[in-house]
């Protein structure tokens, strides 16, 4: 990952409002959305920003409707746009079609979640339940997005910068899957400089200028079932190349006997089991994904090599654990802690589950 340009001392924000700052720092040219706890700050932040700063041509504008954002997404991705739009959960959910349609058309942008509990509507408190609806696709056909995950307010500021790029190279759409607890905390930041992101050709975009240039056509629809998987085999080749972009972290892995997988918030909550389980004598390690499409299959594949067990710690009913599951292919148990609908684990509650399976362990192999 490109390190950014950062020159500004450390500044104390919320996630939504860091995110929100490094969009106008990334030069959007628009942003459409809708309001909904907890991310409305987002679109609250841009509002009142951005007619402040003089320099700027982003357009804002709250739709009428999700629905209406992402389609207006459409439009303008495929007009050459740098756009985002931002939801949590149920929004999210009234995006899918729009979003199946983006990724068909392969249009570059951005579509941020911040999660809250579900199912329904739900608590406005965050959780991690949209994991499977993000890197499973959550509309209709074959196709995935780039999804990257932070774990704190600086990463929500980065990973703007860094989501644009991946989508402007790849001609993808980008999310990124935070939670209301990511997107509500405040912590220091140092925001990428201003204007550091530089703009990419679009030659395939429709601008309306065809002189010296064939017309450009953007759809998703195609009649001839030879066409649609022409298509289709084009975009999965693409989805392979995309897995060279794999990234995650690892912290105190080179002597882990038991290996701890977890994302965002989560992983945060982690890093203080390692801590606390090191301090008892458990060498205990933590990987923490930072793409979750592309998944990190083959790292936890080597690292099932020294592992007795890999936990799996999510902030819902199990999702990320069957990737870690596949990553394995049976060669180390894998185990689930999780919570739902707004909980969130304590490093303690980690803790005590790993020293539960690893006495019921020995005491198998006594």
């Amino acid at each position: 990952m490109e390190k950014e340009i950062k020159t500004e001392e450390a500044r104390l924000m919320k996630g939504n409002e860091a995110l929100a700052e490094a969009a106008i720092r990334a030069d959007i040219d628009a942003y459409f959305g809708y309001p909904i706890t907890p991310q409305s700050e987002v679109i609250e932040y841009l509002t009142r920003e951005v007619p402040n700063r003089k320099d700027k041509k982003t357009v804002v504008l709250q739709a009428e409707s999700e629905v209406a954002s992402i389609n207006m997404v459409y439009g303008a991705a495929g007009a050459g746009a740098r756009v985002m739009t931002s939801s949590s959960s149920p929004g999210i959910s009234l995006m899918q079609e729009g979003i199946s349609y983006i990724a068909a058309a392969e249009l570059p942008c951005l579509v941020v979640n911040v999660v809250r509990g579900g199912p329904g509507l739900g608590t406005i408190q965050p959780s991690q339940s949209d994991y499977f609806q993000a890197t499973k696709g959550g509309g209709h056909g074959d196709y995935h997005l780039i999804v990257l995950a932070p774990a704190s307010v600086q990463e929500m500021a980065d990973f703007v910068f860094e989501a644009f790029r991946l989508a402007e190279k790849y001609r993808n759409p980008v999310m990124i899957l935070s939670d209301g607890a990511l997107g509500q905390m405040m912590e220091k930041v140092i925001l990428p400089k201003d204007g550091s992101l530089s703009k990419t050709a679009k030659p395939w975009a429709t601008t309306g200028k065809t002189k010296d240039r064939d017309h450009n056509i953007i759809t998703s629809l195609f009649i001839q079932p030879e066409e649609m998987e022409k298509v289709n085999l084009h975009l999965q080749e693409k989805y392979k190349v995309i897995q060279s972009e794999v990234r995650y972290e690892e912290i105190q892995t080179e002597d882990a006997e038991i290996l701890l997988v977890a994302f965002g918030l989560s992983a945060r909550i982690c890093q203080k089991t390692v801590d606390l389980a090191r301090e008892k004598g458990i060498k205990v390690g933590l990987l923490r994904p930072i793409t979750l499409y592309p998944f990190p299959y083959e790292r936890l594949k080597e690292l099932s090599n020294q592992v007795e067990f890999m936990l799996d710690v999510e902030m819902n009913a199990g999702q990320m654990v069957e990737d870690v599951r596949l990553s394995v292919e049976g060669k180390v148990p894998v185990h689930f802690i999780g919570r739902m609908g707004g909980m969130i684990l304590s490093p303690e509650d980690v803790l005590n589950k790993i020293e539960s399976i690893h006495e019921s362990q020995n005491a198998v192999n006594a």
